[in-house]
């Protein structure tokens, strides 16, 4: 009696799962001025709507993501400065926590970049080749607390590292800029006859130089380590292929190649050094330039994988097919000119497909937060995640927070993009446990009538004009 009981109780269950749709969905929706907002719970089909256009998320494997996130700058620790505690740990946990934004993976320079208060190293004593001298007192009071301040919301936060220029000692023109200041104000000092020409490579290819910067990386591994900060990767030049008027240094690809194959590598192999090496962050899009130290066997020993951002985007297709067994990073999204409005978010939206259906394992977003102005001390106006009034302390979060948070908010290290058909303004996730995390954009102006398939069951939905959207389907 009992038994059968159980078992008429069991159907009325399972018939009522199938009429409710057999999975929870929960949808968040974004649109400009409106942002984050929990829809009614739509109910997964058995059928497709009659009229609405049809997208798959399939069940087929792309790459495990490593993480998503932002960037650690020296500005932006500074303009957080200016907050009382109470809304500065505000902004952490919108940023880091699980809840939130849930960023996992950070990036972080080694020693100045364009968003740095001013021209530094780790080692500004010129020709001390053994590192006597290294130190990251500076980076103790402000990169270190800018990080640490995420730790204290996100305590296994992943943080790769890049150098936008070795000590001005090391570079051929013994300066940190590597181009001429024509801005009315002369930004770097950098007389014309020191300017660095393309494609000659500015470190000074000498052995004791490269075996000093190869005991610098290992000296900055140790040193974060050492203050709880693990450095979980590092592309080891910002850049390589442009000359700027901020800190950086141009490489050939075969003496960038030749440095890692022959004196990083084996220096962070003698040493034990866990953190992964890319060859990055490339901004070439001619693939021939990463090929030529993916192909060098000395340098390919020791490299995870490569990183790309702006016009590296062009070559991440090409590498991402011929290099199948390594790793591919984007590095820095295009940071706009201050803007701050819902057409940078689709720009960077339009990164974000370009480079995860690319292959990337991980995304990173530029400055986390800035000033109101978002000027850097070079004089280029940029956009930020997070804006803050200096006079009236007060916080925005501008359209790409939201748009980043649409990605980031249900995706982890460890989940597998999946592949989708029938748009291309979708990216689609999957985790361990079976959740399916799906974030579909509307960039038209009208509405958008969609039927989205999911294992053998339709999500059939309405899409707001110009929207983000959300699904976590489990």
């Amino acid at each position: 009696m009992c038994d059968n009981i159980l078992k008429i109780n069991l159907s009325l269950f399972l018939l009522f799962a199938w009429l409710q749709g057999s999975a929870k969905v929960e949808w968040h929706s974004s649109v400009e001025n409106n942002y984050w907002i929990k829809e009614k719970q739509p109910v997964l089909s058995k059928q497709q709507s009659k009229g609405s256009k049809l997208i798959k998320v399939t069940d087929q494997k792309a790459q495990k993501i490593d993480g998503l996130g932002g960037t650690f700058n020296e500005i932006g620790w500074d303009m957080l400065c200016l907050l009382d505690e109470s809304a500065r740990n505000k902004v952490f946990y919108e940023l880091f926590s699980p809840e939130e934004s849930n960023y996992s993976y950070c990036r972080m320079p080694v020693g100045a970049s364009d968003y740095a208060l001013n021209y530094y190293s780790l080692n500004d004593v010129a020709d001390d080749f053994d590192m006597i001298n290294f130190s990251v007192d500076r980076d103790r009071h402000i990169l270190m607390k800018y990080i640490k301040a995420a730790q204290t919301v996100r305590p296994d936060l992943k943080i790769w590292a890049s150098p936008w220029s070795p000590p001005a000692w090391m570079k051929t023109n013994n300066h940190y800029a590597s181009s001429i200041d024509n801005d009315e104000i002369n930004h770097n000092g950098l007389p014309d006859h020191l300017e660095q020409e393309l494609p000659c490579t500015g470190f000074k290819m000498q052995k004791r130089y490269l075996e000093a910067y190869a005991k610098y990386f290992v000296e900055f591994v140790n040193a974060y380590s050492n203050n709880g900060i693990e450095i979980s990767a590092l592309n080891v030049q910002n850049e390589p292929c442009s000359t700027q008027k901020y800190a950086s240094c141009v490489w050939r690809p075969e003496d960038l190649a030749y440095f890692i194959g022959n004196f990083l590598g084996p220096e962070f192999e003698r040493e034990g050094i866990p953190t992964e090496i890319y060859f990055g962050t490339i901004n070439r899009d001619n693939p021939e330039f990463t090929r030529v130290a993916l192909n060098y066997p000395p340098a390919a020993k020791f490299l995870a994988g490569a990183g790309f951002q702006w016009d590296g985007k062009g070559a991440i297709p090409y590498i991402s097919k011929e290099y199948p067994n390594l790793k591919m990073m984007h590095t820095e999204a295009e940071c706009g000119n201050g803007s701050n409005d819902w057409d940078a978010a689709e720009h960077t939206w339009w990164q974000m497909v370009h480079y995860l259906t690319n292959g990337a394992c991980v995304f990173t977003y530029w400055n986390m937060v800035l000033d109101n102005e978002g000027v850097s001390p070079w004089g280029w106006k940029q956009n930020a995640l997070i804006s803050i009034d200096k006079d009236k302390k007060e916080v925005r979060y501008n359209p790409e927070f939201y748009l980043m948070k649409h990605l980031c908010h249900a995706v982890n290290p460890g989940d597998y993009r999946l592949e989708t058909q029938g748009d291309n303004d979708i990216l689609a996730f999957n985790n361990s446990q079976g959740k399916t995390t799906v974030v579909l954009v509307n960039r038209e102006n009208i509405e958008k009538q969609v039927s989205l398939k999911v294992g053998n069951e339709y999500l059939n939905i309405i899409l707001k004009p110009k929207s983000f959207n959300t699904f976590e389907i489990c």
